[in-house]
């Protein structure tokens, strides 16, 4: 919420996207407690969400949305918006599918225009203890001793070696559904 306030306050608009509906409306709250502005969008009303998405570029705009709202809706920049920086995106957590989270950061920067992005991760992401377990928190916990921010290289390393798990894992189910697919096929 203050990486939010912090941009907000220059001017920048933000897209923040989040992997479901529950944490879109969670993040809506933080943001209206913190008295900031915002749409959220969740992929319930595809028409009126690409128009909300297609206005996320302007000046000092908030926009929250899961990972398929405004889906394929180019996000054109307001005429001051390009030396403010463009369009900056936060995702607040992984997606099992790291091409997902290219999507989103793509969001920022399209067709030559200024953008940048930002990945927050927590060792206590679901994607994390999900295919990696407790590892990570503890291995952290012992070398730092303490609670601290994660340090940038090992945020990504870690969410990357968790997102190759979850994509390996469904790689798998999708071969082993095929084949039984196969297998009913040939009955």
């Amino acid at each position: 919420v203050e990486r939010v306030r912090e941009l907000h306050d220059t001017g920048r608009p933000v897209l923040v996207g989040t992997r479901s509906v529950a944490a879109s409306e969670l993040l809506s709250h933080c943001l209206e407690r913190a008295g900031l502005s915002h749409q959220v969008l969740s992929a319930r009303h595809d028409r009126g969400e690409a128009e909300v998405v297609a206005r996320a570029g302007q000046r000092g705009l908030v926009t929250v949305a899961t990972n398929m709202a405004g889906r394929g809706t180019d996000i054109p920049l307001g005429d001051d918006v390009v030396r403010l920086g463009g369009l900056h995106v936060i995702a607040t957590e992984r997606h099992e599918a790291g091409r997902i989270d290219r999507q989103l950061f793509g969001r920022g920067g399209r067709q030559g225009d200024p953008g940048s992005y930002q990945a927050i991760v927590s060792l206590e992401d679901e994607l994390l203890e999900s295919f990696l377990g407790t590892i990570p928190q503890r291995v952290f916990r012992r070398l730092s001793g303490q609670d601290k921010p994660l340090p940038q290289w090992l945020g990504l390393l870690v969410s990357s070696a968790a997102q190759m798990r979850a994509e390996r894992h469904h790689g798998g189910m999708r071969r082993r559904l095929l084949r039984i697919d196969d297998q009913l096929g040939d009955m």
